[in-house]
This record gives C-alpha cells, structure tokens and sequence, in this order.
C-alpha cells in the first residue's frame, strides 16, 4: 500500500458527506467493551445453563481465543489491506482502512465501531454454529470476542498510551513500524506470531530504526 500522505495529528477527517452517516465512523475506545462483554458473559452463562458444558468449557473457551489471533491476521491481511480496483475499489479501501494508515492516531478510529463490528460478529457466531454446533459455540465465540476485544484495546494503546513494558514497547515498535516504514509486512496487532508464521515479518537490514516512546 503506497503511502502518500500521512498525519500524526489526534484529528478525524469526515469519511461521508452525510453527517450522520459520517457519525457511525466513529467510537470511543470504550464502545466495544460495553457492546461485547456482555456477549461473552451470555455465551458463558447459556454454556453452562443450556448446555451444561461444565469444564468442557475452558479449551473451547482458549480455542477460541487463539482462531481470534488468526482471525485478525488474515483480516488485516487480505481484506483491510485489499484494494479493489478502480475509483470505486479505492474508495472502499479507503473508507475501510486506509484512512488509519493517513490518520493513524485519529481517536476516534481505532477501535472497530459497532455498525460493521455487530454485523462481523453474528457472521462468524453463526459460521462457527454450522461448523462446530450450538453447545461449544458458545465457549469458542466467547473466547473469539474476548480476543477481539484484547486487539481492539491493545491497538487503541498502542496509538496513544504511554508504554513502559518491554513486552508492550515491542509489539508498538512492530505496529510502527507497519505504519510508518513497511505496511506489507506485520499484520498482526495484538501478537506478532502469525507474521513468524506465515513470514510476513519486518526485514530489520532495510528499514531505519523506528523510536518508540
């Protein structure tokens, strides 16, 4: 993804020409959390009410945390990174993703508003029903969403909290260095393991040293 134009600005250009669909672009970093926990705490409670899962819960509840880390690396990979061609297909992109990469520290735009977050999470609550049935649904979605909401946290921090951790100042040196020197390369937020994995890690020999603060 070419890079033209980048602001470093706290500043969250319109994205519609119509204000109040413009309106919906944009959500505290607080929104998710009150949206989705308590999805998980239902899936959990109807886990172990409904369905009497009992233990069985916990390595469904784990497995879906982990398909969440994959779930989010082929997601920014091939679908927010993807550009359709043409006007239209730039556009799309644009609205999409490609207004965080020119406006990476809008905050208003980092964590995932609930109009295509709602929407993405019954397609996948459902897909995960057809593939696996309603009792370890349950578990698995809960962990998927809690993983979700451990991504949208952690980029949200990533942007705009001040970072002490190691731990933490590593996976902020990797997301800046996506932003600012090689968006091609680390696509994953929360962990960088799926880059390990699939080899779309950062070539150290070939970008400048990135300074985190």
């Amino acid at each position: 993804m070419a890079k033209n134009f980048v602001s470093n600005k706290d500043e969250s250009p319109p994205l519609f020409h119509n204000k109040f669909l413009d309106l919906f672009s944009r959500v505290h970093w607080s929104v998710p959390l009150f949206v989705f926990v308590p999805v998980i705490l239902s899936c959990l409670y109807w886990g172990l009410a409904s369905h009497k899962m009992g233990w069985m819960m916990i390595p469904w509840l784990v497995g879906g945390a982990a398909f969440w880390t994959l779930a989010e690396y082929v997601l920014h990979r091939f679908v927010f990174h993807y550009e359709p061609p043409g006007k239209l297909g730039k556009q799309i992109h644009f609205i999409a993703h490609g207004v965080h990469h020119d406006y990476p520290n809008d905050s208003l735009r980092l964590v995932m508003p609930p109009a295509l977050g709602i929407p993405l999470a019954l397609l996948f609550f459902h897909l995960f029903k057809y593939l696996i049935g309603a009792p370890a649904t349950m578990p698995f979605f809960a962990g998927f969403i809690a993983g979700y909401l451990v991504y949208d946290m952690t980029h949200y921090a990533l942007h705009h909290a001040n970072i002490k951790h190691p731990y933490w100042k590593k996976l902020k040196e990797h997301h800046m260095i996506h932003h600012y020197h090689d968006p091609d390369n680390g696509y994953g937020v929360s962990s960088d393991f799926w880059d390990k994995i699939f080899r779309t890690e950062f070539n150290l020999k070939k970008r400048d040293k990135t300074v985190v603060g």
